[in-house]
């Protein structure tokens, strides 16, 4: 079945716009939709679930929403994954691995709502993700990163007092192996950070874990994309 330009368009929109309404009941029957008039399942996640997580960064930057409707937009976002993840056919996203990602939050730290959204969109997006979960202690990043071959690793945190503990964390990472891409995200962190920190990169101006969580949605769905 081949969709046409202008229903393809309707069903993302509705994708994008139920994840930003919150509407987990709707959101489940628009994937379903999607599924039955045979649009690809990798398709309708990047470009019309994420898509709308997107927006929902951008109205979590203008202080339209907060962090309560960020979650429900979450959970939104879930239910039409638990959908569209098991039709994702792999040559969609690459007949391999688009590479190895570490990711968790670093020791002395236990907030991970936005680490778990980045994982599941990495995933999506092709990656093979190794979740060491929260309070990590900071030698783990480095083992786990020689034990995977990862090219990134994804260091979070939310609280300014665990600062010390990710910049030795990329201390230790960078010992072992001095190429690796480390990005680091939450709420205390900016760019000014990164350069002090050795790191690679950050979202600009992240507020919260949620914030960079969302933002790196945006990043991944062009990395997939050009991929």
């Amino acid at each position: 079945m081949t969709l046409s330009a202008e229903r393809d368009e309707e069903i993302l929109k509705r994708l994008h716009d139920t994840v930003v309404n919150m509407d987990e009941v709707s959101v489940v029957a628009a994937a379903n939709e999607a599924l039955a008039e045979g649009m690809g399942a990798y398709r309708a996640i990047m470009h019309g679930l994420a898509a709308g997580m997107t927006t929902v960064g951008r109205l979590f930057e203008e202080e339209e929403y907060f962090v309560p409707e960020i979650l429900l937009c979450a959970e939104a976002l879930y239910a039409g994954l638990n959908v569209l993840r098991p039709h994702i056919r792999r040559e969609d996203v690459g007949v391999s691995s688009k590479g190895n990602v570490i990711i968790g939050v670093v020791q002395g730290d236990v907030h991970d709502i936005g680490k778990n959204l980045v994982k599941i969109m990495f995933e999506v997006a092709g990656f093979t993700v190794y979740d060491l979960g929260r309070d990590v202690p900071l030698e783990r990043f480095a083992e786990a990163q020689t034990e995977t071959n990862a090219k990134l690793v994804a260091l979070s945190t939310m609280m300014t007092t665990t600062m010390p503990g990710v910049k030795r964390a990329i201390e230790i990472i960078r010992k072992r192996d001095p190429h690796v891409k480390i990005m680091i995200g939450g709420a205390p962190i900016s760019q000014y950070t990164v350069e002090e920190f050795g790191a690679d990169g950050t979202a600009p101006n992240a507020t919260s874990a949620l914030g960079e969580a969302i933002r790196m949605i945006g990043t991944l769905r062009t990395l997939a994309v050009n991929a």
